[in-house]
């Protein structure tokens, strides 16, 4: 069973957790989740297609990420779920940290706080080892195309992260 740290509003751990997917959490607490985007030097970025059998949002464009298990650090999340989702290891790739931003829905019980990460690093298409049943696609691509996933309605988080495209 994943457990998942319980967060206050100034994304200080509370001491209790959460069951992964248990939406239980009241106003001022918030769980934790990570978002890497991985940039080439020739611009380009790396995009994943979520699979097809994941119950929600299946087949739409995202970068890599998911929740900090708890007793987890932000960073030690993003290097994990990267090298999961792409098989791509970011611990000696140029960048890092980025920026928070947090989301309330509260009548789901599904607050959380997104830490977002940019990392750059040189890597080809022969390089990624998709995760079966979490992805089952990827793009080498420029920003434009991001947008006009977004426009489609079918990339995941963009208008929260794309700041990090620049």
């Amino acid at each position: 069973m994943e457990l998942w740290d319980i967060y206050d509003i100034n994304k200080k751990p509370t001491g209790r957790t959460m069951k992964r997917d248990d939406w239980c959490l009241k106003e001022g607490e918030y769980h934790l989740s990570v978002l890497g985007v991985l940039q080439r030097p020739d611009g380009k970025y790396l995009i994943t297609r979520r699979a097809q059998s994941k119950p929600w949002a299946a087949g739409w464009w995202e970068v890599s990420g998911g929740a900090v298990v708890a007793g987890e650090t932000s960073e030690d999340a993003i290097r994990r779920e990267i090298k999961e989702e792409t098989g791509l290891d970011v611990s000696n790739a140029e960048g890092g940290f980025l920026f928070t931003y947090r989301r309330e829905n509260i009548k789901e019980g599904d607050n959380y706080f997104v830490d977002v990460y940019k990392f750059r690093m040189d890597f080809s298409e022969e390089d990624i080892r998709l995760q079966e049943g979490e992805t089952d696609g990827f793009l080498i691509t420029d920003a434009a195309q991001m947008e006009e996933y977004d426009r489609q309605g079918i990339f995941l988080h963009y208008q929260s992260i794309k700041e990090a495209f620049d």
